[in-house]
């Protein structure tokens, strides 16, 4: 029982941590592979370097599964809701659809199967759509 309370503090200290961090040292906006296109992100620096998201983002998704399920520790930041709502696509707020739909292109580029959304939504949460729709208006 100590060490799962030992792990939940070392984990919400680097939540806390990485929070703390001047916007200078964010990760630049994640870009795609070469050779690849897919949507563009809503939003600004991605929670890792793209180099380290292409990388190691299920050991990433891992860890934070684990630490909701078992230890009840939410971290909104690195959560998969939280990547859907930044990489869905503008026009039908999701990640999937084609090869130009953020996770299912580069997943479909690296030839590694996409299971996230048999239980998850591909889809962003609708305040996220309004809000990346309502900069698109004429004026």
């Amino acid at each position: 029982m100590n060490a799962r309370r030992a792990i939940a503090r070392a984990s919400l200290a680097l939540a806390a941590a990485l929070a703390l961090l001047p916007a200078s040292a964010a990760a630049p906006a994640p870009t795609p592979a070469p050779g690849i296109a897919l949507d563009a992100p809503r939003s600004g620096p991605c929670v890792e370097d793209p180099k380290v998201m292409r990388r190691i983002h299920m050991e990433i998704v891992k860890h934070g599964r684990n630490d909701t399920v078992r230890l009840g520790i939410r971290d909104r930041r690195t959560s998969l809701q939280a990547c859907v709502d930044c990489h869905a696509n503008a026009k039908d707020g999701s990640v999937l659809g084609s090869d130009t739909h953020f996770c299912q292109g580069c997943h479909a580029y690296a030839a590694v199967k996409l299971t996230c959304f048999e239980c998850h939504t591909s889809r962003a949460r609708e305040a996220v759509q309004a809000t990346a729709g309502a900069g698109k208006g004429g004026s």
